[in-house]
């Protein structure tokens, strides 16, 4: 039985892989197990892992290390690589909004870690120790303890503090975000508000309007400042793909892709609107008529990621129309100006033959879309790590901030993801893909931190200060988010989702933003935890700095 024994305790890759794989496959199976109706989820790891750790088990520290900056990295950048398509959207329509809500639990916090240090008489190093681990942040411990070397003063008590208040700080947001579920929350609040994955709405017209009679599509859609295409026209039993020059007539019924805020104005430029429903899921649009063919096709040729639906003259050239584009779970309406990615499904209508050579143009090869980019990933987590090192110096500020292993990452996959296809860089992965990298480096991550954190979390408990370091740790993490999430809730502007995405990006806390993407629809949680993740991340790192120089001098 030694061999078995070996596996565990002689320190190698081999046992290193062998015990975060048993804490990861531990965490995750007991993660799923509910309790008066409320399970951790992934967070669980982080628990199993600090038990392993108290009971004794090590492994190598530098092979900690790596597997604990290898997981965060990828569960990061993996994160924004997701979000990044939608993130820009966001952040204009409501991401400042977001990050206001952000900066009022980390003001909040910040007044209240002050505040507390001189009721208690607690040194202003150990509090912001007390504060980094309450809000789990790594990088601004890092920060803190920068600043001390700077002045002069030991670090040792900070990170111990950080090291003892960090478990709270992970359950107490999660405990925080339950109870508001659970008393505060209605029925309507757990609707996605936000996000909108369906871009588009179908309608049907009947031209009434004389003002459009003899018009072409071309100058009917130069007469309005809406956007719309008109992908079918009935006209005297017969069925039309329309092209820009096609003219329009008096009683033609058209088919028109629009954005659903849009339809009531369209039916005041055309004229009638039918009450046929065409935004069923289960039309079958081959049926509809029997002359023009509706098709999903998917962009799989490198060579146009990134050009303009416009300017592949698919109308033009083959007499088609692109009627809707699907990236990911979004669909988005087929304006000329359309930056295509590779990957999107576009809904193509026209003739069967037409349809044929634009699936040629197109390439249609959906096999090769089930292989992830894996080349690209790395490439931008290498592109990610060096923006992370890159030091911006703030006046004030004795020593340079950086971004550090997990801001610079999740602001590079968001401008991969995001912009990627502008500059013709292939950053398509599969849903399934990204989703278990994501799983996969938050797993090893919370494995890697719980597992260092246990050898010494219960002798740090029962120092004389320990248990005020966990209780004060506790009231800065649950304080300021309970009250800035029922704020933000009763404000009735947010779906349940994007109000836990604020609390755990502002919170940086990938553990609680497992359980809310867990146990919430949709990507509301995740697009709005990148949303204020990076300027809440680097804040609190400045703050942590300030609070040494300012304060503790």
């Amino acid at each position: 039985m030694g061999w078995i024994n070996g596996l565990f305790t002689v320190p190698s890759a081999l046992q290193t892989v062998v015990v975060l794989s048993l804490i990861c496959s531990l965490g995750l199976a007991l993660g799923k197990v509910h309790i008066g109706g409320i399970s951790l989820g992934v967070a669980f790891v982080f628990f199993i892992g600090i038990l392993a750790g108290h009971i004794g088990l090590e492994v190598d520290s530098q092979m900690l290390d790596y597997a604990q900056t290898f997981g965060l990295v990828v569960f990061v950048y993996m994160l924004g690589l997701h979000v990044g398509p939608n993130f820009f959207g966001s952040l204009r329509h409501e991401g400042m909004e977001l990050n206001l809500w952000s900066f009022a639990i980390i003001g909040l916090g910040t007044l209240m870690s002050i505040g507390l240090a001189s009721l208690t008489d607690v040194k202003i190093p150990d509090m912001v120790g007390v504060l980094c681990g309450a809000t789990t942040n790594t990088p601004a411990l890092g920060a803190a303890q920068q600043a001390l070397s700077e002045i002069g003063l030991p670090s040792g008590s900070a990170a111990l503090a950080t090291a003892v208040t960090y478990p709270l700080g992970v359950l107490g947001v999660i405990i925080v975000m339950v109870l508001i579920r659970r008393f505060f929350v209605k029925p309507e609040d757990l609707e996605l508000r936000h996000e909108d994955e369906d871009k588009t709405y179908i309608a049907q017209y009947v031209i009434v309007n004389p003002a459009l009679d003899g018009k072409s599509v071309a100058e009917v859609s130069a007469l309005s400042h809406l956007h719309f295409v008109i992908s079918r026209i009935w006209r005297d039993r017969q069925v039309l793909v329309p092209q820009a020059d096609t003219t329009l007539k008096l009683h033609d019924n058209i088919m028109v892709v629009t954005n659903k805020d849009d339809a009531s104005a369209l039916e005041m430029l055309f004229g009638e609107k039918s009450e046929t429903d065409w935004n069923e899921e289960k039309i079958d649009w081959n049926h509809v008529d029997s002359k023009v063919e509706s098709r999903v096709l998917v962009l799989s040729r490198r060579v146009l990621n990134g050009k303009r639906l416009g300017q592949l003259q698919l109308r033009h050239t083959y007499g088609v129309n692109v009627s809707r584009v699907t990236r990911g779970d979004v669909k988005l309406l087929a304006t000329d100006s359309l930056r295509l990615q590779y990957g999107d499904r576009l809904v193509v209508v026209g003739e069967p033959k037409a349809l044929d050579q634009v699936e040629t143009f197109l390439g249609n090869a959906v096999q090769t879309l089930h292989e992830p980019n894996i080349a690209a990933i790395f490439l931008g987590i290498i592109l990610g790590l060096a923006l992370g090192t890159i030091p911006l110096s703030l006046p004030g500020m004795s020593a340079p901030v950086r971004l550090g292993l997990a801001g610079g990452p999740i602001i590079m996959g968001i401008i991969v993801g995001s912009l990627g296809p502008r500059v013709h860089f292939i950053s398509y992965t599969t849903r399934s893909a990204s989703l278990m990298l994501r799983q996969l480096g938050l797993s090893l991550y919370l494995a890697c931190l719980g597992l260092d954190a246990g050898r010494d979390f219960f002798q740090t408990v029962m120092r004389p200060e320990g248990f005020l370091w966990i209780g004060l740790g506790f009231v800065l993490t649950v304080v300021p988010v309970t009250i800035v999430g029922l704020a933000a809730l009763h404000t009735r502007r947010y779906d349940y989702g994007t109000i836990c995405g604020i609390l755990c990006g502002s919170m940086a806390n990938p553990m609680a933003l497992g359980y809310a993407a867990d146990t919430t629809k949709g990507d509301a949680s995740s697009i709005a935890y990148a949303s204020v993740y990076p300027l809440g991340m680097f804040i609190r790192v400045v703050i942590a700095q300030m609070l040494i120089i300012f304060l503790s001098t």
